[in-house]
Formats: structure tokens, C-alpha cells, sequence
């Protein structure tokens, strides 16, 4: 009686461990990947930071995008900022700008001692060599269950923010993965 007693047991406790595991995730769908919420959230920023700007004064004059960078480590990027940045460089070119596909560095920087937002030399020359009267630059710092991203529209002649835009991101799978930064190798 013991011995049935225990099978019995022991297959009720298979069974129930059974029904607690979940089904693997499938992989996602097409229809999925065409409604991802992180290209569509992107994609609101920038016309949502381009809303209303007169493409007028820039006529067919190129906008560099440079890479969105790290607050924490405005040299470095992880490939988070190098998605945004491609991104929004589609982005800009369907709401009308003329975008110069040049691989920018995130060469922005924080003055020291004033929080002001400069670009570096190098954007300066490489704007000037390509004609560009705008840049757009930014930054992204992730939190404990966000990630928030400042954009800056940035006139390259006088490094004036002409527009600006905040917006979060989730930190769930997608994003932590992007966030994952390599090292660097000899």
C-alpha cells in the first residue's frame, strides 16, 4: 500500500510540476517586428523634435545625426545609441531634411563645471566640410527600469540648441541587450 501510496504521490508531483512550466516564447512574427513599439517610440520623437521646423532656412543644406551617447561616458556608446542614431536618421529624412550619411562619433560634450552642452571641434569641421548647418546629437541614460533619451537639433555655426526633445525608453529585454557595452579590443 506504501509503495502505490508513493508512485501515486510521485505522479501527482510530475503532473503538477508539468502545469507550472510555461510554454517557450515563440519567436517573434513579422507583424510583431513591423509594430515595434521602440522604432515607432523613435520615430515620434523626431517628429515630435521637427514638429513645425521651417526647412525654409536650411534649404537643401545636409543634417549630420551623430551617434547618441552614454551621459555617463559622452566617448563611448553602446549599440543603443548607435540604433537611435540610424533611426532617427531615417526618420529625418522622411519628415524632409537632406541627411548626410556620415558616421559621426558622439563627440558632444558637457562643459565642465557648467552643464553646457558643446560640440567638439571634430563635428564643427567635419559639419563645415559637408556644408551642414545642423546637427543632431543626443544622449541617453539608462535608470533602474527606464532609459531617457535627450535629443538636441544643434546649429553648427554657434552650437545653439535650436530644438530639443526627452522621452523614456523601457529597460526590458530589447534594450538592456542594447544597452551591453563591448569592450573595446587592442
Amino acid at each position: 500500500m506504501n509503495m502505490k501510496f508513493a508512485l501515486s504521490a510521485l505522479a501527482v508531483a510530475l503532473l503538477a510540476g508539468c502545469a507550472n512550466t510555461t510554454p517557450p516564447r515563440p519567436d517573434p512574427t513579422y507583424e510583431e517586428a513591423a509594430a515595434s513599439k521602440f522604432v515607432i517610440a523613435n520615430r515620434d520623437a523626431i517628429n515630435k523634435l521637427v514638429a513645425g521646423f521651417d526647412l525654409g532656412p536650411t534649404g537643401d543644406t545636409p543634417v549630420l545625426v551623430a551617434t547618441i551617447v552614454n551621459v555617463n561616458d559622452t566617448r563611448r556608446s553602446a549599440p543603443l545609441g548607435r540604433t537611435l542614431s540610424e533611426q532617427y536618421a531615417s526618420h529625418m529624412v522622411n519628415a524632409g531634411f537632406n541627411v548626410k550619411e556620415v558616421k559621426l562619433r558622439g563627440d558632444v560634450f558637457v562643459k565642465e563645471e557648467t552643464g553646457e552642452l558643446l560640440l567638439s571641434r571634430e563635428v564643427k569641421d567635419i559639419a563645415q566640410s559637408h556644408h551642414a548647418n545642423y546637427v543632431l546629437v543626443g544622449t541617453y541614460s539608462p535608470a533602474a527600469t527606464l532609459t531617457y533619451v535627450s535629443l538636441k537639433f544643434v546649429r553648427t555655426e554657434d552650437s545653439r540648441i535650436i530644438r530639443g526633445y526627452d522621452y523614456a525608453l523601457p529597460n526590458d529585454k530589447d534594450i538592456n541587450k542594447l544597452l551591453q557595452v563591448t569592450p573595446n579590443r587592442p
